[in-house]
């Protein structure tokens, strides 16, 4: 399938030519408001009109899809829906657009609409590279949930893509538009009040394991090939539990597998080593990491980083590993404690998570506040108003509206998301490992650095002309 060439600039022109509506009026007193203003009024006067409204096509309309378009239902159109189970696209269909969405299983189908504004990518994570690469070569803007990549190579194409066409792409890691928690912390370390960080900590909590799952007969409404993509051709397998979601390789557990996902480590990796490598690169540490060490515990065995049986959920369920940096600092993420981020500096510490900040340089903001506009640095000056998802969205739909970096770009996200695989890797080979942050390559360890990328499926690689 062909694709138009993309030219960077002309994009942008063409993104400005849309005009600057009221989302930019609006950001002048957000930016005056002392640490964040919700005020959805603003943004939701701008879509009064159905022209300022967003024609969206969602690809993978599964749970974290309904809860982001719940999100943005306010700004965007669902006019497109693909997926690979008929009856998610049509109740998906059916809930946000009556039913009278487009639906396809096929995505590529939505790539060549030129009245789809912009996409969102809610597939099961080895699903998410090979549309995201295909769309923004379409000329698509994309919000695409986290994580981007199954590997560190892929991350490696997705960033090179996005820098030749110019696209947006907002990643669906919505902490970092939380900001009466997330983000204040961030002020917190960019006013200076923590010092140098030699200690940081993403605590995110151990995975599931499974009983043995039997081979079932793949659901009449599920084309089982599609669904598998990239990945090897196995069976499909489902057992029904007595509680709670049943035991499957497909829906929403295909997170425990390491054929589809990275476990925990890029799971709730994805959104506490971003909050820790966001506060080290705000605090100007910018080096990345030079090693990795620890343990992992795994519900199967593994030969030489590969798991050994294929009938259970394979991913570490417990684990703890030490990420050292230049000047002596540490990352730490473990499963054993409680789940949020601990950021320790030579001034002081702070803990947060999505219920609470806590930490003495927090209780001295009553008596020496953080400046007015010290939220807005961190978010990179971009309007402010509203709160979690929902504003995550907003940013996402500013920013492709205006051309602007949003605030969870690709570039940062694979930073980041190279250590939550580096911690994959350490945990499959069971030994530590050396990084060359420069060439992104693990040193001295051949076994190891052939996990940087994985074969594609006949039929299945990504469409790049």
């Amino acid at each position: 399938m062909s694709k138009p060439t993309q030219n960077p600039d002309s994009q942008n022109a063409g993104r400005l030519s849309i005009g600057r509506r009221r989302l930019l009026q609006a950001a002048g007193a957000a930016m005056a408001t002392p640490y964040f203003a919700w005020n959805p009024r603003t943004l939701a006067d701008e879509t009064t009109s159905k022209n300022d409204r967003m024609s969206i096509g969602v690809i993978g309309a599964g749970g974290m899809a309904t809860g982001n378009i719940n999100s943005a239902k306010r700004w965007v159109d669902v006019v497109a829906v693909a997926d690979v189970d008929s009856g998610r696209a049509d109740g998906f269909n059916k809930k946000f657009s009556d039913g009278k969405a487009d639906v396809y299983t096929d995505y590529r189908a939505i790539l060549d609409r030129d009245d789809i504004d912009v996409l969102h990518i809610a597939t099961p994570d080895h699903w998410h590279t090979k549309p995201l690469i295909e769309a923004m070569l379409a000329g698509k803007d994309v919000y695409c949930e986290k994580p981007l990549t199954l590997t560190i190579d892929e991350g490696k194409l997705i960033r090179k893509v996005q820098k030749e066409t110019g696209r947006i792409v907002q990643v669906g890691t919505q902490q970092r538009s939380t900001f009466n928690l997330f983000a204040k912390a961030m002020a917190i370390v960019n006013e200076g009040r923590l010092g140098k960080l030699h200690r940081v900590q993403a605590a995110i909590g151990g995975a599931p394991t499974s009983p043995e799952i039997p081979v079932a007969e793949v659901p009449t409404n599920l084309s089982w090939d599609r669904w598998l993509g990239p990945a090897p051709h196995v069976d499909y397998r489902y057992l029904k539990s007595g509680r709670g979601r049943a035991n499957t390789n497909c829906h929403y557990e295909f997170r425990w597998w390491y054929e589809y996902s990275g476990g925990k480590l890029t799971d709730w990796g994805a959104h506490h080593v971003d909050i820790c490598n966001w506060a080290l690169k705000l605090n100007g540490q910018t080096e990345g990491p030079l090693s990795i060490s620890g343990s992992a515990t795994h519900p199967v065995e593994f030969k030489n980083g590969v798991p050994q049986q294929n009938d259970r959920y394979n991913t570490a369920t417990a684990f703890n590993f030490s990420v050292m940096y230049p000047g002596d600092t540490e990352m730490i993420i473990r499963h054993d404690t409680d789940n949020g981020v601990l950021l320790e500096g030579d001034k002081g510490r702070i803990f947060v998570n999505r219920g609470k900040l806590v930490g003495q340089p927090v209780d001295d903001l009553k008596d020496n506040p953080l400046p007015e506009d010290a939220i807005s640095k961190v978010y990179k000056g971009l309007p402010m108003e509203h709160n979690e998802r929902t504003q995550h969205w907003a940013n996402f739909l500013h920013c492709s509206r205006e051309g602007l970096e949003p605030i969870s770009d690709v570039h940062s996200h694979m930073q980041m998301l190279n250590v939550c695989h580096l911690a994959g890797i350490c945990a499959r080979v069971g030994r530590d490992l050396k990084w060359d942050d420069s060439s992104e390559q693990i040193v001295g360890d051949e076994e190891a650095n052939s996990m940087l990328a994985r074969p594609y499926r006949d039929g299945y690689a990504i469409e790049m002309g």
